[in-house]
């Protein structure tokens, strides 16, 4: 595969308006799937299944099995629908979209084609620096995921040089709801955060409605991304490329602005963009083609013979819509008023995936700029050291405990440092810790007035420095002091009465 030429960014959005559309996956954690009575892997209980060992005759597509709607993947639709603006149809219905996969056992997907159950919403995304961009939702409609392949023989994992390939049908038969946008214009240079910051509007909507864990590395959560674009000038719209199931928020924003840039390229040399769909690899940053994009034609959709239309209740609908949880956006404004935060503060935060822990925390009762230092600081260290997620390491519960400790001084950061580490190795609470390994701070002046006369006696000449007004001299006697304490003492106190043996206090 030859590489590919890129334009310059900057040169590109010159002479290119670029053109975005999103199509987001989000698999429902229901106990069961979409149209089967088999445990579903998205749900947190089967994320350690083996594989074909969630399976019933429907998700192989066995000969005379029938599908049967899950009730509950319904009503999480609908809230999605009305989470993002969406009107709920009173009545919608499933179809049948005919194409081969082999991980598809009944050779057709069972999704929703011209009766979606929710249409023409728009949700509200924020960018790094504050600024709000209406997203226009088309539709989200209800279908079920297809199996997985694995690859096998090959140097990258892909079909591409593998030996053979291996079938999973436990992904086969999860509830999906696809959100597609509408043609989004006027993005222009920030296409590719824009890109980024929609996919982590619907993560975070998801996640507060409780119906999908919205993790991009386990597939959750798959966003497709839409690049096209046209001349300065020009009303028609150029030929869309379609990047498939990128797997995070980081590559989203990359692939869009690779896609800018490649199309722009073949479009400045006289060329013309292919209709079709691409891989995103994340090892060096690019695309490569997939398959001609099909049209909605090619698919021979046709109305699911085997279920009725859904036809919820306006009663439901309104029970669903009262329940509805804070828009992220607007939440995300609140509680950075509320707690105080400049923007970087606060971004770090988001960023983290971090603003849940920090709420949960602080209504725990730690200070907001506690919380905050303790899980984008020393939590996140040992996350990223072990390679975990830092909210699955310790609970808020704990972490306003442990800066309890500290607020009454029983210890110090140093020694919170410690004990933390206690709680995540599953030590106990932090008092636990603290008390099974001895971690307090000395608070009995005769200890510590014993240490300082050591460390005087071992540097007679301090006092004469400190009385002649070298006041910093203290700090030789201060380390002495926390040395032989092994840094349960409290620093502040041992200055003061070094200060006092010296007659300056």
């Amino acid at each position: 595969m030859g590489k590919d030429k890129l334009m310059d960014f900057d040169k590109a959005l010159e002479l290119y308006e670029p053109v975005l559309g999103f199509e987001v996956h989000v698999e429902l954690n229901t106990e069961s799937k979409m149209f089967s009575s088999a445990p579903n892997p998205a749900h947190p209980s089967q994320h350690d299944a083996e594989p074909n060992t969630l399976v019933a005759p429907v998700d192989m597509g066995l000969p005379g099995a029938l599908p049967v709607v899950n009730e509950q993947a319904v009503r999480y639709s609908i809230s999605l629908g009305l989470a993002l603006g969406c009107s709920i149809a009173p009545s919608s219905r499933f179809a049948r979209k005919n194409y081969f996969y082999p991980d598809l056992g009944k050779n057709y997907q069972i999704s929703q084609y011209d009766e979606p159950i929710a249409f023409e919403g728009q949700v509200e995304v924020e960018l790094d620096d504050g600024t709000l961009v209406q997203i226009p939702i088309e539709r989200a409609h209800m279908e079920e995921d297809a199996g997985k392949l694995t690859h096998v023989g090959g140097a990258t994992g892909r079909i591409q040089g593998a030996e053979y390939s291996l079938v999973d049908y436990n992904r086969a038969g999860v509830p999906l709801v696809e959100i597609v946008t509408k043609p989004i214009f006027g993005a222009e240079a920030n296409a590719p955060k824009l890109a980024a910051a929609y996919v982590r509007a619907i993560r975070d909507i998801v996640i507060g409605l409780g119906i999908s864990e919205a993790r991009m590395e386990r597939g959750n959560l798959r966003c497709d991304a839409n690049v096209s674009l046209r001349p300065r000038g020009q009303e028609k719209l150029g030929t869309r490329t379609e990047t498939k199931n990128v797997n995070s928020m980081r590559s989203v924003e990359r692939a869009v602005r690779y896609e800018i840039q490649r199309q722009a390229a073949i479009l400045a040399a006289g060329g013309a963009i292919t209709q079709e769909t691409r891989h995103w690899h994340e090892d060096t940053g690019t695309t490569s083609p997939g398959r001609p994009k099909s049209d909605a034609d090619d698919y021979r959709y046709f109305p699911e013979p085997d279920l009725l239309p859904v036809a919820p209740a306006p009663e439901l609908i309104e029970e669903l819509r009262a329940a509805l949880p804070e828009q992220p956006a607007a939440r995300r404004r609140r509680l950075k008023a509320d707690w105080g935060f400049t923007d970087l503060e606060f971004q770090d935060v988001v960023n983290g995936g971090l603003i849940d822990a920090v709420e949960a925390t602080i209504a725990a009762g730690a200070g907001a700029a506690a919380a905050r230092k303790w899980w984008t600081g020393e939590i996140t260290r040992i996350a990223n050291a072990q390679q975990a997620e830092a909210a699955e390491l310790v609970t808020p519960a704990n972490v306003a405990a442990l800066q309890a400790l500290v607020d009454a001084g029983t210890l110090t950061d140093k020694l919170a440092r410690q004990v933390l580490e206690g709680v995540i190795a599953g030590e106990g609470t932090p008092q636990e810790v603290v008390d099974a390994r001895g971690l307090a701070v000395v608070s009995d002046d005769g200890a510590l007035i014993a240490a300082i006369d050591d460390a005087l006696a071992a540097q007679p000449d301090v006092l004469a420095k400190i009385r002649d007004g070298k006041v910093q001299a203290a700090g030789a006697v201060i380390g002495a002091v926390m040395k032989a304490m092994k840094g349960q003492a409290d620093a502040a106190r041992v200055r003061e009465l070094v200060l006092e043996r010296a007659g300056t206090a």
